[in-house]
């Protein structure tokens, strides 16, 4: 027999599993290792500096956006299927092959190779980004099942901050045995790297993909040995249902004015903030310079205060509720883009800054450690007050149209990032809609009830 204990923890462990394809592979180790090898192809191709990182970040933007549009499509069909059948834990095998299969792929993108390399990169990269996507969708449907309602933000507050800390636990095993340090040779403690150093082929770097593949199966197995999904009375599969029931609750939503006002603000909000993610370390190599390692060492800094920060805002969302929650978050990334948008190495806001300094390396650890307070908080608060919008029975429909909600915006910022560097061929000006993506999402924050549908 599982205990109740037993079955959190264990679903906690899917955080933990899965952390690493955020933190190691979208923002801090392969997204800039993307980056470089992306500028010295069209640094081939006859660009300067700035345009080849500007063409880069493009390339990774439109990437990204294709396969959110493939998540967006098919989530909420996806989630009415398997709510329609009683079965989730089937599709988590499903699509945990895919993430595995993805991100052990990444191993093949090698640098000094042409264009068909970086389709490679992007393709694959979303292939295990769509696994990741679509497994969470169907593990964040099981959690109104762990425990009584008013725990569930507690819950969810230190299921994050166990993510992050798995995510915080990988990034230390990478820059610790693997990925070298350009000034040494070593690894940032001071060890040969365990596949060694190779220049010309980034073995030590771009072995995070079959890394992270590894990472998550081993550490999936209490998830899938403790976490049991509720019995229910099963149907059979039927897409023409399914879709039924997608546009049945569609319809619904002219009825449903909080929910409506609360995925319009986390369609942006929650997308400004994965944009934000994946492109911090693509800024940081771009604008300021950093070498992979340095990237790491500022995801370690944002990692370290997501975890204190998640589990502090889950204490904070049990007590206050999570809509306070969202909403100081959203502030706090509000200011964090609003810094970055204005600085370079040479100057803030038109303040002077020494370029031979390290005061904008400074300024960047902290605001990177200020989006990884922030961001955790605001996404352990997110999934709780989708939990408030919704019954157990139809949790992974509704998780489903919350993965729509997010991905339609997840295609439109990418997009808008690829636009405007693209347009003003500068990174930092690439960043500024992120601004206007927050801003507008916490003032539709405004009309959402602080208790959900659960007040009723």
């Amino acid at each position: 027999m599982i205990s109740p204990r037993k079955r959190i923890w264990g679903w906690y462990f899917f955080d933990w599993a899965s952390q690493p394809y955020n933190t190691l592979l979208l923002t801090f180790v392969f997204g800039p290792y993307f980056t470089e090898i992306a500028m010295g192809y069209y640094f081939g191709q006859g660009l300067d500096p700035d345009a080849a990182a500007a063409a880069a970040q493009s390339f990774w933007g439109w990437g990204i956006a294709g396969s959110s549009v493939v998540i967006a499509i098919l989530a909420p069909i996806l989630g009415a299927m398997a709510d329609s059948t009683g079965r989730r834990m089937v599709w988590i095998w499903i699509f945990s092959a895919l993430y595995v299969l993805g991100a052990w792929a990444l191993w093949w993108v090698a640098p000094g190779g042409d264009i068909g390399v970086l389709y490679w990169a992007v393709i694959c990269f979303g292939l295990g980004f769509i696994g990741m996507e679509f497994a969470t969708i169907f593990t964040n449907a099981l959690m109104p099942s762990l425990s009584d309602h008013e725990d569930l933000g507690a819950i969810s507050g230190s299921g994050f901050a166990f993510g992050y800390l798995g995510g915080l636990a990988a990034l230390v095993v990478m820059l610790g045995l693997f990925v070298p340090n350009p000034e040494n040779g070593l690894t940032y403690l001071g060890l040969n790297p365990l596949l060694g150093e190779d220049a010309e082929t980034q073995i030590g770097t771009r072995v995070v993909g079959p890394f992270t593949a590894i990472w998550y199966m081993v550490f999936m197995v209490p998830f899938f040995l403790w976490v049991k999904e509720p019995k229910t009375q099963a149907a059979g599969i039927s897409v023409k249902k399914a879709v039924g029931q997608v546009k049945e609750m569609l319809a619904s939503l002219r009825y449903r004015n909080s929910l409506v006002a609360y995925l319009g603000s986390s369609l942006l909000y929650r997308d400004a903030l994965n944009a934000l993610y994946a492109f911090g370390g693509v800024y940081a190599k771009g604008v300021l310079g950093w070498s992979i390692g340095q990237i790491g060492i500022f995801g370690l800094v944002g990692a370290a205060s997501a975890v204190f920060a998640s589990w502090l805002g889950g204490k904070a969302d049990r007590r206050y509720g999570p809509k306070p929650v969202i909403a100081l978050s959203i502030v706090v990334l509000i200011a964090i883009c609003l810094l970055i948008v204005g600085m370079t190495r040479e100057q803030i806001w038109g303040f002077a800054l020494d370029p031979a300094g390290s005061a904008s390396d400074q300024i960047l650890f902290v605001c990177g450690a200020l989006i990884g307070a922030a961001g955790g908080s605001l996404q352990a608060s997110s999934r709780t007050m989708m939990v408030r919008h919704t019954t157990p029975e139809r949790a992974t429909e509704a998780f489903g149209l919350f993965a729509l909600s997010g991905k339609v915006s997840s295609f439109v910022a990418p997009v808008l990032i690829a636009l405007v560097t693209a347009i003003s061929g500068s990174q930092r000006i690439g960043i500024s809609p992120l601004i206007a993506l927050f801003l507008i999402g916490l003032i539709l924050l405004i009309w959402v009830n602080p208790k959900g549908e659960q007040s009723r």
